[in-house]
Parts: structure tokens; sequence; C-alpha cells
């Protein structure tokens, strides 16, 4: 599996994450006047949580729920430690975090892409392939979500000719050598769908 994307204060970095919000947490929807709001804390935290993600996710964890507790409203952190709970596969606790992410950074598709890998994960592939066309339409062209979502088309045999427009687009564009040549393959045998 390709990894989700982290997200860090506006700098898009893919790596592995665990993590989940606490489910008393209040709605994102609503300003508290309570919650006190540290965001340079929070992005602090945030940065040092994806320096040790991949060798120390615990701590990684522990780093991002510090941040949210200095700033509930962080969305990288949200995205974050969704990322860190889909890797655990906490599918649940990973929506949930990538829900926070998605409503408090609207213009960036990473937390829908994320939303839409944990969804496919959980065998819910229309819900999956509907929040892989909105990444899409937050960020037209972003390389990750049109990859995830071709690969998905592919693999559950829902092709169409917008499809081979991005296979031809990957088999040329692919963020790595393995993506174009899958790409390459799917554009000579399109019913033959296993992911990079």
């Amino acid at each position: 599996m390709r990894w989700p994307w982290i997200v860090m204060v506006g700098v898009v970095t893919a790596a592995i994450l665990a993590g989940g919000c606490r489910s008393a947490s209040p709605s994102p929807y609503v300003e508290q006047p309570s919650i006190r709001r540290d965001t340079q804390r929070a992005q602090e935290l945030a940065a040092k949580a994806v320096e040790v993600m991949v060798e120390d996710p615990q701590r990684a964890e522990e780093l991002l729920r510090d941040a949210l507790a200095a700033d509930l409203y962080h969305g990288p952190s949200h995205n974050n430690l969704g990322v860190l709970l889909l890797e655990r596969g906490e599918l649940y606790e990973a929506a949930n975090e990538f829900e926070w992410a998605r409503r408090l950074m609207p213009g960036h598709p990473d937390p829908r892409m994320n939303l839409a890998l944990t969804l496919e994960k959980a065998g819910r592939v229309d819900e999956a392939l509907a929040q892989y066309r909105r990444a899409l339409e937050v960020h037209p062209g972003h390389r990750p979500t049109v990859q995830a979502l071709t690969r998905l088309e592919v693999r559950t045999d829902r092709l169409t000719d917008e499809t081979l427009r991005r296979l031809e687009t990957i088999s040329l564009e692919g963020e790595t050598e393995q993506w174009r040549q899958w790409a390459r393959e799917r554009l000579t045998q399109p019913k033959h769908a296993t992911a990079p």
C-alpha cells in the first residue's frame, strides 16, 4: 500500500503515522470559546511528530495529541493522526480524524484522499471513489489522488474514457517507475489490475 499523505503546516510529506481524536471532542464546526488555541505550539509539536513518525509512531501520536490539546483546530495534526490510525487499522477513528482535517483544511486534497484510502480499505468502494473525485475537485491533477483513483477504478473494473486518459498520464508522469510501469501494463491489458 502507498503511504497516506501527511500534512505539516502546508508541507505535504509521505510517511507512516498513527493516532485519533477522543470521541468526546467538540465539533470542528462550532467555535468553542473555552478552548485554548495555541497554533504556534501545535505547529511545533506537529513538526516534531513528523520527524519521528516512521521510527517511533507511538511518540508521534503523543506529540500529535499534545498538538491538538494546544489547538484542537489544527488540521494538519488531525490529518497526521488519522494516517497513524489508518496504518494501525483503526479505520473508524482514522476516518473521524480525516473528517476533522477535511473541514479544517477545505483547500487541501490530502485529508480527502486519506479518507478515500480509509473507505477503500473498509470495502466502501463507491464512497472511496467519490472522495477521490472530491480531492481532485479541490486540487485537479494531484498526482497521488490521480494514481489512487485510477488504481481503484482499474481494480474494480470501472474503466471509463477518463480512467484511460489518467492511465496514459500516469504511464508518463507517475510518481515512481513502478507506477509508470503499472499504468503501461494496464493500458495494454486493462483487465489485469494489481496496484504498485
